[in-house]
């Protein structure tokens, strides 16, 4: 494990929280849980799946008890209809940052939604909110020529942007030809101009050194998920009948090929198997993410079971608020 680096003790009017990121299926509740048995922690989640309403097996969202004993924030936000977005979240954690230090607290941003640490570490740039218009018929021109013709045009305008995003990747894509639209300037061009960086952090990763091992509990994982009523869960958001598999929220990994199998698309067995290789797939983008992207050079590495240095930072935030 890197060692904990010292950091300058807090200033006045600085925001202090410390921060646990690493891939799906790594921990990071247990620390966050057992952390909070130690110090008076309010939990944060930084997860994109788990802010909407009626998706609680299929993104691990912790349970009603667990909620009661530890205060958690940003779940059950949004209905699956909406979309939330990297700037909303830095406004919402920004706000309960301060709002939970005030209380004499110690806030723990906890998850693996890496788009959404890197705003709050970073700031975000300025990016139009999105436009339900816009991206009908986005979404429209996509059923009619495919994702990968849609990329290709987004290369030709925005060829920065269509680097980082895979040919497959329709909602990546949709954003990023809907900010052209929007604004006429590239994604790429606005995401250089990002808002004021937050400091007072104390930054976490866990990192499993074998990810053999993470790849199998996370297949698993996933079969647990169906015995506890995945499957069901995503029926009665079908059911519901203003959903479809466009919406953010039902691109979420085990959703989306659960929906393609109550749609016929699937047989049950095909997408168990497509869920978890979408779920090991989405692990491997979280660890490539903490391990090559400069915004995370400064991050602590654990390993799940090291509890010591984050120990040493929460008695420092704790001591601070006395």
């Amino acid at each position: 494990m890197t060692p904990v680096a010292s950091r300058p003790p807090p200033q006045d009017g600085v925001l202090d929280a410390v921060l646990l990121a690493g891939p799906t299926g790594s921990g990071k509740t247990a620390l966050a849980l057992a952390l909070a048995s130690r110090f008076p922690v309010e939990v944060i989640s930084v997860d994109s799946a788990q802010v909407y309403r009626g998706m609680d097996v299929g993104t691990s969202k912790p349970p009603a008890e667990v909620r009661e004993r530890v205060p958690h924030h940003l779940l059950d936000l949004c209905d699956p209809s909406e979309a939330y977005s990297a700037g909303r979240f830095r406004r919402d954690a920004l706000a309960l940052i301060g709002e939970i230090r005030a209380r004499g607290r110690v806030p723990l941003l906890v998850g693996g939604t890496m788009l959404y640490f890197r705003a709050l570490m970073h700031g975000i740039a300025p990016l139009p909110e999105a436009d339900a218009g816009v991206r009908a018929t986005i979404d429209q021109r996509a059923k009619a020529v495919g994702w990968p013709a849609l990329h290709r045009e987004l290369a030709e305008r925005d060829p920065v942007a269509a680097a980082r995003i895979r040919p497959a990747d329709g909602q990546r894509i949709q954003r990023a030809l809907e900010v052209l639209h929007l604004t006429g300037r590239p994604l790429s061009e606005l995401q250089r101009i990002a808002g004021p960086a937050l400091r007072g952090l104390a930054a976490f990763a866990i990192v499993p050194e074998n990810r053999a091992d993470l790849y199998a509990a996370l297949d698993a994982r996933l079969l647990a998920m169906l015995d506890q009523g995945f499957l069901e869960e995503v029926r009665a958001l079908k059911a519901r009948g203003d959903l479809n598999p466009e919406l953010p929220s039902l691109r979420s990994v085990g959703y989306r090929q659960l929906w393609k199998h109550l749609a016929g698309e699937y047989d049950l067995g095909q997408a168990v198997r497509e869920a978890q290789r979408a779920t090991r797939n989405l692990a491997k983008r979280q660890l490539t993410w903490i391990r090559a992207d400069s915004a995370w050079r400064c991050l602590h590495r654990l390993e799940a079971a090291e509890l010591a240095p984050l120990d040493r930072v929460m008695e420092r935030l704790s001591v601070a608020e006395e």
